[in-house]
């Protein structure tokens, strides 16, 4: 069953909308809306550009990024990620400078796992999950904002643990071990024999 069928005429309707906010990353809007149930209400939207998340896994070990991460004031372990704040015609493209600019790595291999919204209770931003094989090291290029940034990689093993025990509560870094762990799944299921 596909639910975009089940359910696609919208609850909500927009009655205005107007721009509260906006700087190079993002933009803020408020809207006025009625729900079906005849209730008014507003609804505050954060707009962002497309991002792309990596999972970059070579010789059984899994690169992580660890920074500061403002919002939460406290360093955060997770795979690399972000995005470029405009639109975006390559999803790939996108991450494998990602990639580049937080890692210094490059992929000779690059697979879309899937793609998600993230938190969309509040936020327009759609999450491109992307397998990165084949790796060979280059010279990072981190923006300004990544200063801080402290690059390392991990054993699978130890990667699964640091997610279980907390040390990993990025929940695009989970989502993106999630999506791999399918595609993995799925394609040792398609090269089981047909009699299996």
């Amino acid at each position: 069953m596909n639910l975009h069928d089940k359910h696609s005429d919208p609850t909500i309707t927009t009655l205005s909308t107007r721009e509260i906010y906006r700087n190079p990353w993002l933009r803020l809007r408020e809207d006025e809306i009625l729900r079906s149930n005849g209730q008014k209400g507003i609804y505050g939207v954060v707009e962002k550009d497309p991002c792309a998340v990596i999972l970059p896994i070579q010789d059984g070990k899994v690169w992580l990024v660890e920074q500061f991460r403002y919002t939460i004031q406290q360093r955060a372990v997770e795979l690399p990620q972000g995005g470029w704040e405009m639109e975006i015609d390559d999803p790939e493209e996108l991450a494998r400078g990602e990639l580049r600019e937080e890692t210094g790595l490059q992929a000779a291999q690059m697979t879309l796992l899937g793609e998600m919204w993230i938190a969309y209770g509040f936020a327009r931003q759609k999450q491109y999950v992307f397998l990165a094989e084949g790796l060979t090291q280059a010279e990072t290029d981190p923006d300004p904002e990544e200063h801080d940034l402290v690059i390392r990689s991990v054993p699978v093993e130890d990667f699964e643990h640091m997610m279980l025990d907390g040390t990993i509560q990025d929940v695009c870094t989970l989502a993106a071990w999630g999506f791999y762990l399918m595609w993995k799944a799925g394609r040792a299921g398609r090269s089981l024999p047909a009699n299996s």
